[in-house]
């Protein structure tokens, strides 16, 4: 028995499948249903009842969040009728909805604001001083704040800490008009995903402390990339802004949307990563601690990986894209020089969780493994204590054992301000993680791509074109 249905949607004939939620197919189809308390992720309460549609055959408007789709169903999503239902419901939800736009961080991306401009409720019918007050700061945690004005009760936010986390720490208080949304008595909100409630709030009654009062989204641009936090790899939008004369700045990591990854959902300590992108950037060139031009530095590396191949160690890195990691062995295999991953400071057993987090703190070990790029503990210390020239590429192993580049002649490569760099002869700037393009492979053999939307006033050359530079002028003293 075939699972797809005839259904009619707005005087168009279509094909759906039997069973499915009506709400879903009419996301699939790009008719946008006003809706607050529904989310794919959290399934069915209806409690909002702004997700109406008329139904043939049915005597009153009916919730799409929780009607199945069957043979024969007309459905009509638009017209003087259900838009005065959607205009009725709406107006009840503005009733005690403070006016704060202006102040309010959710401005820019709030569903009451757009439907309120959809239905034009431009003059209120009720008077100021009647309104229902409620707490304006209610601190929930380390992470979110919450305004209990703006709520609009579609219990998104306790659904989550219900069925997501199973941490239970947010529940309804009071009843009627007077309900709130808090944490229960002796609790704060502590789950290692919370933030994920910001980003479930349909209003701006749960917003970040992280991101609060910082910008206004319509200022920010966006890009898609991944977490670099594990080895999950977590599908994520980077917001950020340049400003004239200032250089670009990421602002805020929000969850995409990726059911081969992370589905709906991402940590806090991913979220919040995005400052690494922001602090502690190495920008000079130098040698023997003196800062050099970039064209001085590549003309000393070339110079001494030419003079040095067979003395020569290479240590990589996880964080590193399949590219880049692909380009630096063929030229171990090109040139002599011997090749190494060992990384075992990004490993955390106790960062891993039941739900997205992994104990390997870095993006692209699987891409690693995938070029047979060897990790052994073994190999890689018979390989220090042989070789004279160690270039340390986009690796903190070294970090606090400067002991063992005695010596040894030290080239780093680096796009953070290093404690290695100290120890370096020569040391490289190059390109973040997200200010460069590449493939990145997770623990779970999903690879995805990264195209950076970053620009900086002076950008420092990505990893890939400055090793091609080594490679030409190698090659000319050859």
């Amino acid at each position: 028995m075939s699972n797809i249905v005839n259904i009619v949607i707005d005087g168009k004939e279509v094909e759906a499948e039997k069973g499915a939620v009506l709400i879903d197919y009419l996301f699939k189809q790009d008719i946008d249903i006003p809706h607050f308390c529904y989310h794919p992720a959290l399934g069915t309460d209806g409690n909002c009842r702004m997700c109406m549609v008329e139904i043939e055959g049915s005597k009153r408007p009916q919730i799409s969040c929780d009607t199945p789709v069957k043979e024969g169903m007309v459905v009509r999503t638009q017209g003087e009728n259900i838009e005065q239902v959607r205009r009725d419901i709406l107006e009840l939800e503005l009733i005690n909805h403070p006016v704060d736009c202006p102040t309010c961080d959710q401005a820019g991306e709030c569903k009451l604001q757009d439907y309120y401009m959809a239905g034009g409720f431009y003059e209120s019918r009720l008077e100021a001083e009647s309104k229902v007050k409620a707490k304006k700061a209610v601190d929930l945690g380390k992470n979110v704040m919450l305004d209990q004005e703006r709520c609009v009760l579609c219990t998104r936010c306790t659904r989550f800490t219900d069925e997501i986390t199973h941490t239970n720490e947010l529940g309804i208080f009071s009843r009627a008009d007077h309900s709130v949304i808090s944490t229960f008595p002796g609790q704060e909100l502590e789950s290692d995903y919370s933030m994920n409630i910001v980003d479930l709030c349909p209003v701006g009654a749960l917003t970040s402390k992280d991101f609060r009062f910082n910008q206004r989204v319509w200022f920010l641009e966006s890009f898609e990339a991944i977490c670099s936090g594990c080895s999950k790899g977590c599908s994520i939008h980077v917001d950020h802004k340049k400003e004239k004369y200032k250089d670009d700045q990421i602002f805020r990591f929000r969850p995409r949307e990726d059911h081969d990854v992370n589905g709906y959902f991402i940590c806090d300590d991913g979220r919040l990563s995005y400052k690494d992108e922001n602090d502690n950037r190495l920008n000079d060139a130098s040698i023997n601690q003196e800062t050099v031009s970039t064209k001085e530095a590549l003309t000393n590396i070339a110079d001494v990986l030419t003079a040095n191949p067979n003395d020569t160690l290479l240590l990589v890195s996880p964080f590193l894209s399949n590219e880049e990691l692909a380009l630096i062995k063929e030229y171990t295999l090109n040139n002599g020089t011997t090749l190494s991953g060992y990384s075992p400071q990004y490993y955390d057993e106790s960062f891993a969780d039941d739900m997205l987090r992994t104990s390997d703190r870095s993006p692209n070990r699987a891409g690693m493994m995938a070029l047979r790029i060897n990790e052994n503990e073994k190999d890689f210390n018979e390989l220090l204590s042989q070789k004279k020239v160690i270039v340390v590429i986009e690796n903190s192993y070294f970090e606090d054992k400067a002991e063992l580049f005695k010596d040894k002649k030290v080239i780093l490569f680096s796009s953070k301000d290093t404690k290695v760099k100290e120890f370096a002869n020569t040391v490289l700037p190059v390109a973040s993680f997200l200010e460069k393009d590449g493939s990145y492979t997770n623990s779970e053999s999903v690879t995805q791509h990264i195209k950076s939307g970053i620009r900086k006033n002076a950008p420092v050359g990505t990893l890939t074109s400055l090793w091609k530079a080594i490679e030409s002028l190698s090659k000319e003293k050859a």
